[in-house]
């Protein structure tokens, strides 16, 4: 039998962990993530068992929600990411799929993406070197899509820093852009 070990998207046995000046950067493994997109004609059905599930109104246009066990971002009309905690909710898809029944199509996602915490202060010199984005005028519970060095990234948010997810394939190279763009801004 296979002696095989579980590696972090950057490679590791444990989560990297980067402190740049004020800014720390996590590696943050340990989340699954799902999409979740109402079918044709289904939108009110799914927008209503969505929300049951979250427990919390959903998340509207370029926002965020976090509930007591999930959390959720908008990604377009009637389409939202749901994460959480990946030991509590390691088959997160499936537990979705068999709530929302045939009115939404669920997707599972946590390995297509890598999730990356970002806190400390003065983020906004940090983002401003990474995207598009202005971080100083951005609100708590706002989330975006934007592009860090030729990646397709979401940007959320949050009261305590910024979650940043992209590609998994990529996170090599993300995590490279954040640290060189952290020690350019400190």
């Amino acid at each position: 039998m296979h002696d095989l070990a579980p590696l972090t998207a950057l490679g590791g046995s444990t989560p990297m962990s980067d402190t740049i000046g004020p800014v720390t950067i996590l590696e943050a493994p340990d989340w699954a993530l799902a999409s979740v997109a109402a079918r044709l004609g289904q939108e009110d059905a799914c927008n209503a068992a969505l929300a049951d599930i979250l427990g919390a109104p959903l998340p509207g246009i370029a926002a965020h929600v976090q509930a007591a066990h999930m959390g959720a971002f908008w990604t377009g009309p009637h389409i939202w990411m749901i994460d959480a905690p990946y030991h509590s909710h390691e088959n997160l898809a499936a537990s979705l799929k068999a709530r929302l029944g045939d009115c939404a199509s669920v997707t599972v996602q946590s390995d297509a993406w890598v999730r990356f915490d970002i806190s400390g202060d003065g983020l906004e010199r940090l983002f401003e070197r990474l995207c598009n984005l202005d971080l100083g005028g951005r609100a708590t519970g706002t989330a975006r899509r934007t592009v860090i060095e030729h990646l397709g990234c979401y940007v959320i948010c949050r009261a305590d820093g910024v979650h940043v997810y992209g590609p998994r394939s990529s996170a090599k190279s993300l995590h490279h852009a954040m640290t060189n763009a952290a020690r350019a801004a400190f």
